[in-house]
C-alpha cells in the first residue's frame, strides 16, 4: 500500500471480527481503551494488507503472515515520504496481538490452526524508562508561578504524580471522592480494575490543598465539579495538557533531558528502590500486576547509582 494513494476501505467481515475479538478483550481482561485501540489499529493494518492481495483476516496463513512482517521491515528501512517507523518493538507487539487473535479463533472453533504460533519474536534491547535525578525533580517542582491559579494546580499536579507515582491517566481524571486529604491517601482503580491505596506525602498533600482552596474554585463548573484538576477552560485535564505542562516546566527549570508524561511516575519508583524501598512494595504503589513490570526499575536504579559512583568515588 503506497501512502500516496487512500488505504482500502476494511472489510466489513474483518470489522467485526476485530470488534468481537475487542470486547472479548475488556470483558474478560479488563484490557484500557488505549490498549485496545493499539490492537484494532494493529489488526486492522493486516486485515487492509491481506485484502489488498485478495486474502482475509480470519483466513491468514503463516505465509501471509511473514510477508506481512517482511513488508513492515521494507517499509522500516526506506528513506523519505514512504518510511514508516516499524521498530523491533512495534513488530513485537504485533505479534503479540496476532498470538492472541489467532490463539481466540481457535478457542472459538473459528479455525483449526493458530499461524501466529509460528512467529519468531524479535531481539529486543531492555528499554530503561528515562527518569531524573533528586536535583532535577526540585527544580521542576519549584518551577511553576505559585502566585498564580494554574500554577498552583501544576505544581500540584507534579506534586502528586511524583509523591505517589500515578500514572498519566490516573491524575488528570482523579476525581474529587478518590482524594482523602485527612489521611493522606489516594484511592485508584487502574489496570484491569485493580484498585490500591496509594499515600501522598505532605508536601503533596499542602500543595493540593492550596490548589483546592486558592485556585480550583477559579475554574469549577457544574460539568467538573467531580474532577480534581481542570483546565484553564473549566474541563477535566487531559493527557495532552499535562504532557504540555510538563515540557513547559521542564524548560523553565532548564532540564535538558527529554521528559515524558511518566517521567515523574518512573522517577518514584526509581528513587524509593535507591533509598531501600522492597521491590514488592513498589509493585504495590505503582499497581503493576506482575512484579516483573516493576523489576525494569531495579536496573534504572542500578545504572543510577554506576553514574554516582563514577563521578563521586575516588577510586571509581
Amino acid at each position: 500500500m503506497s501512502r500516496s494513494a487512500p488505504p482500502p476501505a476494511l472489510d466489513p467481515a474483518d470489522q467485526a471480527g476485530i470488534e468481537r475479538f475487542a470486547d472479548m478483550l475488556w470483558l474478560e481482561h479488563g484490557l484500557a481503551p488505549n490498549s485496545l485501540a493499539s490492537y484494532r489499529s494493529d489488526l486492522a493494518l493486516l486485515a487492509r494488507w491481506l485484502r489488498a492481495r485478495g486474502g482475509g483476516l480470519d483466513q491468514a496463513g503463516v505465509a501471509e503472515l511473514k510477508g506481512y512482517l517482511a513488508w513492515r521491515c521494507e517499509l522500516a528501512l526506506r528513506k523519505g515520504a514512504e518510511r514508516r517507523a516499524f521498530s523491533a518493538r512495534s513488530q513485537a507487539r504485533f505479534i503479540t496481538v496476532c498470538r492472541r487473535y489467532y490463539g481466540w479463533l481457535v478457542r472459538e472453533h473459528l479455525r483449526g490452526d493458530d499461524p501466529a504460533a509460528h512467529l519468531e519474536m524479535p531481539r529486543l534491547g531492555r528499554a530503561l524508562p528515562k527518569t531524573l535525578g533528586m536535583q532535577d525533580v526540585d527544580r521542576l517542582l519549584a518551577a511553576p508561578d505559585e502566585g498564580e491559579a494554574l500554577g498552583l494546580r501544576d505544581r500540584a499536579m507534579l506534586e502528586l504524580m511524583y509523591a505517589s507515582g500515578l500514572r498519566v491517566s490516573e491524575l488528570v481524571k482523579l476525581r474529587r471522592d478518590e482524594l482523602n486529604l485527612e489521611h493522606g491517601v489516594v484511592r485508584l482503580v487502574g489496570k484491569g480494575g485493580r484498585e490500591r491505596m496509594v499515600p501522598m506525602g505532605e508536601p503533596a498533600m499542602e500543595a493540593v490543598r492550596r490548589w483546592l482552596r486558592q485556585g480550583r474554585p477559579e475554574f469549577v463548573t457544574a460539568q467538573s465539579a467531580d474532577w480534581v484538576f481542570l483546565s484553564r477552560r473549566g474541563a477535566a485535564m487531559t493527557r495532552q495538557n499535562f504532557w504540555a505542562l510538563i515540557k513547559r516546566h521542564a524548560v523553565a527549570a532548564s532540564i535538558g533531558a527529554r521528559l515524558s508524561p511518566h517521567t515523574l511516575r518512573h522517577a518514584f519508583a526509581t528513587h524509593l528502590l535507591e533509598r531501600g524501598a522492597d521491590l514488592r512494595a513498589v509493585q504495590t504503589l505503582l499497581g503493576h500486576a506482575d512484579l516483573s513490570t516493576t523489576q525494569i526499575y531495579t536496573h534504572v536504579a542500578r545504572a543510577r547509582l554506576k553514574q554516582l559512583h563514577a563521578q563521586h568515588h575516588p577510586r571509581a
